[in-house]
This record gives structure tokens, C-alpha cells and sequence, in this order.
């Protein structure tokens, strides 16, 4: 299945945690391959809409949340360079809304 176009990828997410350098559990270094920085987070909202989210979305499970997904593909960064990442979505059921959680370096 693809997930619905009207997907919700909240800003801060990217610029809070994605480009944002963490102690912990960082992103910001691995999307920097691809080109991604803080200067412009929109960038990387754009290419996760329109690279990621058309793909198939595989069914992980549920919580008392909602519904996960998985996404697995490939990111085309500014830079040109391809990216394989997976990532992960969620159904809410209380709102009905689907939202993106995170993304992670593919390890193959």
C-alpha cells in the first residue's frame, strides 16, 4: 500500500531532530552526505514527500496509538547523492491523520 499524500511531516521533526546534532542517536551527520544541513530543512520535508512517501509502505504493527509503517528507499540529496534510508510512519487512530516518525541509515 502507499500512504496518503496529505501525510504529515511536522517541520520540527526535521529541524529538531533529523538535522539537528544529538549525542545520541544522531541523524544529522549521515543526512550531511547527502547535502542536507539546517540552512534549508525544507529540502529534506521535500525529498522525503516526494521520494519516500509514494513508495510502498509495509505494515509493521500496531500500538494503542496507531499503525506503523516502514518505508524503505533511496534519498536523492542536493548534493546528488543517494541516500538508502528507512523510515518509519504511523496511522494515528484517535485523529485519522498519518504522520512521519523518523528515518534511519539503511544497513543493508
Amino acid at each position: 500500500m502507499t500512504l496518503p499524500p496529505e501525510t504529515i511531516i511536522a517541520p520540527r521533526k526535521v529541524t529538531h531532530y533529523l538535522l539537528r546534532l544529538l549525542d545520541k542517536d544522531d541523524k544529522s551527520r549521515f543526512l550531511a552526505l547527502g547535502g542536507y544541513t539546517s540552512n534549508d530543512p525544507a529540502q529534506l520535508s521535500r525529498d522525503v514527500r516526494e521520494q519516500l512517501l509514494p513508495l510502498y509502505a509495509e505494515l509493521v504493527g500496531s500500538t494503542e496509538y496507531g499503525t506503523k509503517y516502514r518505508i524503505t528507499g533511496t534519498l536523492r540529496g542536493p548534493n546528488g547523492r543517494e541516500l538508502r534510508v528507512v523510515s518509519y510512519w504511523m496511522s494515528v487512530e484517535a485523529t485519522g491523520l498519518t504522520k512521519f516518525l523518523t528515518l534511519y541509515p539503511d544497513k543493508l
